[in-house]
């Protein structure tokens, strides 16, 4: 199917469940579904159409079995999935140094009866995405990781349809659009998410965890920091910062111990940028340690 057809399946599934289709015996044509003759018959030829009339001048239509069995497939495949209780591992946020205030409220909001959204605030550079990646990883697909800026095409009420997570983690969420931070308002507040539209309706409700990041936070509205525990990351000290760089290239980048500990080094005193390292790690192989740096850094213009 092309993208958009099940939508389109949806509207003729509407339009013949309001309508009496005993008093169109002819069945219906692109005119009442408002959908191009192409369109349908191609849908005819997929399989989703029975052709109940043909002449020079009218095509009549209805739903095949088929038809209403690819969305009574897509509807099942929405029904909320059975939750499974989540259970950090003992060793969650293992690779993260400091922070130990953060890693235990994010353990906590992980494991309440009732969801807790938490909300990392702080200058780029910091842990705040290593703590994503690592309840991503603690989650499995029981997360769905996006960012505010893209979330989707279809955004994000299609998105948590489609994938029916528990845990929402969003990345630069003070750059999130007008729509979607509708959606994560009302599927915070109380777990439901609403949308009325002609063949695309949804009424969800479901618990869903959300912890997001970002490097600000006074862009976002007053009743979405409100939905959040708010945690200020201070920035790294010195030692901090040179453990967390060989930290995350061993066991993140497979980089060899010795490679990492001279990367670290190297840095030390040119930048506080976890991903300055692993940027320099990825170049090293075909331009040496000292040049990658040189190239991406020595050079960089941070006005």
């Amino acid at each position: 199917m092309k993208e958009g057809d099940l939508e389109l399946l949806n509207e003729i599934a509407a339009f013949e469940d309001s309508n009496d289709m005993s008093k169109l015996n002819m069945g219906w044509s692109w005119r009442h579904v408002r959908i191009w003759p192409a369109t349908l018959n191609r849908f005819f030829k997929d399989g989703y159409l029975e052709n109940v009339f043909r002449s020079n001048s009218y095509t009549g239509y209805r739903l095949s079995e088929k038809g209403r069995a690819v969305i009574a497939s897509a509807d099942r495949a929405h029904e909320a999935p059975q939750d499974t209780e989540i259970t950090p591992p003992d060793n969650l946020f293992g690779d993260i140094i400091g922070h130990d205030d953060v890693k235990e409220l994010l353990r906590a909001c992980l494991l309440a009866d009732d969801p807790v959204h938490a909300l990392l605030v702080g200058p780029p550079a910091l842990a705040k995405t290593l703590f994503l990646w690592d309840i991503e990883k603690a989650c499995g697909e029981r997360a769905i990781w996006l960012v505010g800026s893209a979330t989707s095409k279809a955004g994000l009420w299609d998105l948590i349809a489609d994938k029916q997570p528990q845990v929402l983690l969003i990345d630069e969420l003070d750059k999130m659009g007008a729509a979607d931070t509708a959606a994560l308002l009302s599927i915070m507040e109380g777990g439901r998410l609403v949308r009325a539209k002609v063949g695309r309706e949804l009424d969800i409700n479901r618990p869903i965890r959300v912890v997001a990041a970002s490097n600000r936070a006074y862009s976002m509205s007053p009743e979405l920091l409100s939905r959040f525990a708010v945690c200020r990351i201070d920035s790294y000290s010195r030692n901090d910062y040179l453990t967390v760089v060989k930290g995350v290239l061993v066991h993140r980048e497979n980089v060899p111990a010795e490679t990492a500990e001279e990367i670290a080094g190297k840095l030390d005193g040119i930048t506080k940028d976890v991903r300055d390292a692993i940027r320099v790690a990825r170049l090293a192989p075909q331009l040496g340690v000292d040049r990658a740096i040189k190239l991406l850094l020595e050079t960089r213009d941070d006005n």
